[in-house]
């Protein structure tokens, strides 16, 4: 007895292999590899005593916030308004960054170093930096 339910998958089965054959390889390629190689710092960079003295303080930023910075020996703890403290580490003289990068603080900007920045990544989906700077309101 024949199966005739059997003779229809076999026969797609065949088909399938036979178009297989016939279609083009994709193409080699032809450029160069090439590859990058990122590391970090061992160890954040150490912030010595005058520095330590010219970045802490209080800081009126220029949309309103209050900043105020304390320093250890090689990061600093900023805290804005009532939030929570952010821990940035030194990764330049003056130049501090957060641990997923998306804070920034630079000190010891303008004419009498009294100055500092900070940009960052705002909570959301949009690709932006906001960048805001301020002046030393106390010691």
């Amino acid at each position: 007895m024949r199966y005739p339910f059997l003779l229809l998958p076999a026969s797609l089965l065949l088909a399938a292999a036979t178009h297989a054959q016939t279609m083009p390889y994709p193409p080699h390629d032809s450029a160069p590899l090439s590859s990058v190689q990122v590391s970090a710092r061992a160890m954040p960079e150490r912030i010595k005593a005058h520095q330590r003295d010219k970045i802490a303080g209080a800081y009126e930023m220029s949309n309103g916030w209050y900043l105020r910075v304390h320093t250890d020996a090689r990061s600093i703890e900023a805290s804005i308004d009532r939030e929570p403290p952010l821990r940035l580490v030194a990764i330049a003289p003056y130049k501090f960054v957060s641990g997923d990068g998306k804070v920034t603080m630079q000190f010891n900007l303008g004419d009498t170093g009294d100055d500092m920045e900070m940009s960052y990544v705002p909570a959301g989906s949009l690709a932006q930096r906001v960048v805001l700077s301020s002046r030393l309101a106390q010691r």
